[in-house]
This record gives C-alpha cells, sequence and structure tokens, in this order.
C-alpha cells in the first residue's frame, strides 16, 4: 500500500458522510485516502470482510444465534445506528449487526443504516438530526453518543467538551425530535476507556486530548435513567476497559470490542422483547 496510515483513517474518517454534497466527492475519496482505485476498493472491502467473520463468529454461538430468531425488526423496517467514530469504523457494531442479519436470514428486508461520525458530539450531531431523520426514516434508532462529549483536551484538561448536564439535555433533544417518526429507541452507553493506552498514544499526545473513566461514566449513569432500554458498556468492558476490547489508543474498541457490543445489544432487544411478551 503507498500509505501505511491509510488502513487507520479509512476505518473511522468517512467525508462522504459529511460532505457528500459536494460535487465530486464520492469519485475523490481514493485520492484523499492517498490511495489508488483498487487499493481503495481491497482496503474497504477487507474491512467488511472482518466485520463479517466477526458476525460469523457470533453466530456460531447458539444464544446468539437463538436470540436472533426473537428480534423485533420486522422486514422493511431500518436500524438507524447513531454514534460517533465507535459506530462509524467500518468494523462497528452496527456493520456486524447487519452481517448478522444477512447470516441468519437471508433477504430479511431489514436495513441498517450507519449513521455514525466520527468526532462529533451530541451537540455537533444535534445541528445534523433533522436532515438525518429525513434520510434514514428509521422505525429503530441505536443512539451510541457521548464518547467526544467527554473528550478532555489542553494542557490542563480541566474539562469535558461538553458538560454533563449539557450532554444529558442534547441526548433528551434528540430523542424528543425523533417522537415524531414513532421509531423506537435504544441507549448505547459510551465505552470505557484503557486510560494508560489513551496517554502513551502518539495521536492523543500531540493533539492533547485525554479521556477518563471518571467521566465516561458519569455520562453513561445519567443515560441509564432514561426510560428507553440501556445498552450498558460498563457491564461490556469493564472499568478500567478490558485489554482485549479496547484497542491500541484505548478509546475505540478492537474487533472482539465491536463484536461485544453487537452480543450486548442483541441480547438487550430480545430481552425487552420477551418482557413484552410476558
Amino acid at each position: 500500500m503507498s500509505n501505511p496510515a491509510a488502513r487507520m483513517w479509512l476505518r473511522y474518517t468517512h467525508l462522504d458522510k459529511v460532505y457528500g454534497y459536494l460535487p465530486g466527492m464520492t469519485d475523490a475519496l481514493p485520492a484523499i485516502f492517498g490511495l489508488d482505485r483498487a487499493e481503495y476498493a481491497a482496503l474497504t472491502a477487507g474491512f467488511d470482510t472482518e466485520a463479517r467473520q466477526a458476525a460469523q463468529q457470533l453466530y456460531a454461538d447458539d444464544d446468539v444465534a437463538t436470540r436472533l430468531d426473537a428480534l423485533p425488526f420486522r422486514p422493511g423496517q431500518t436500524v438507524l445506528a447513531m454514534g460517533d467514530s465507535i459506530t462509524d469504523d467500518l468494523q462497528s457494531w452496527a456493520e456486524i449487526l447487519r452481517h448478522l442479519l444477512d447470516l441468519h436470514r437471508p433477504g430479511h428486508g431489514v436495513r441498517v443504516v450507519n449513521g455514525g461520525l466520527s468526532a462529533h458530539t451530541t451537540a455537533m450531531m444535534l445541528r445534523r438530526w433533522p436532515a438525518t431523520l429525513r434520510a434514514a426514516k428509521p422505525d429503530w434508532i441505536v443512539c451510541a453518543l457521548g464518547g467526544n462529549d467527554v473528550t478532555r483536551v489542553g494542557p490542563e484538561p480541566n474539562k469535558p467538551q461538553v458538560s454533563l448536564a449539557e450532554s444529558v439535555a442534547n441526548l433528551s433533544e434528540l430523542r424528543r425530535i425523533a417522537a415524531r417518526t414513532g421509531a423506537a429507541w435504544i441507549w448505547i452507553t459510551p465505552a470505557p476507556v484503557d486510560e494508560a493506552r489513551v496517554a502513551r498514544f502518539p495521536a492523543f499526545e500531540m493533539g492533547e486530548s485525554t479521556w477518563r473513566n471518571a467521566d465516561v461514566e458519569a455520562l453513561a449513569d445519567a443515560i441509564r435513567n432514561f426510560d428507553e432500554p440501556v445498552v450498558d458498556l460498563a457491564t461490556v468492558f469493564g472499568i478500567p476497559a478490558d485489554e482485549s476490547l479496547q484497542g491500541p489508543d484505548g478509546v475505540h474498541p478492537s474487533i472482539a470490542g465491536q463484536a461485544a457490543i453487537t452480543r450486548a445489544l442483541v441480547t438487550c432487544l430480545t430481552r425487552n422483547e420477551e418482557a413484552t411478551r410476558t
């Protein structure tokens, strides 16, 4: 590959989602990443293959396979996955979920839309939210926002980018605006981080960016108090995060971590369905 860094950037950075309205943006993407078209296609296909392999491993688990039968998604429905880079990831829980559905029931007719936007806070997503809803027309919304809200920046990082109160207000407003669509809503709390990995990761050191599990947990605790079902990543990752579930930077999950999120989401959805039936 002509640009070794392209794999990392291409996995998380999808300019067509943010600037797709610009003429020629889609055609220009390979060149933006320093790749030719064949390299670009091979990389993106490779990410998709790895996400499918993660889905196959989950599907081999009898509990997961059984729960897929109980998922409340109906043919023709759309599931909108919203979040930051952990969702935007080409190997994210949303991509693994899409492959799980395809493996379990080919031609199922359920559309999974990856609406994740890397580096977006709740405030940034709020600005784009009405247009996102109009484009996706979702029947289900899975909200995994907040990881960038709790980012601290600077040589003496005294505060998160977005205060806890404002994060909660933004999330509540996102939910209020979406209510007119009639879509069902599920929350995913921010993922706990590996603070030691964060501290020594070169890009975060250069950008003077850091994360603290105390901030992550404070926002997660507020989300747990919302009325809708919650996938609690503290119980999935542990605090601090399990080393096998977090990637090299300590913030973005490994593909094993993304698979663990997918498993927890499927479990949450089917538990809620079971509770409704009883």
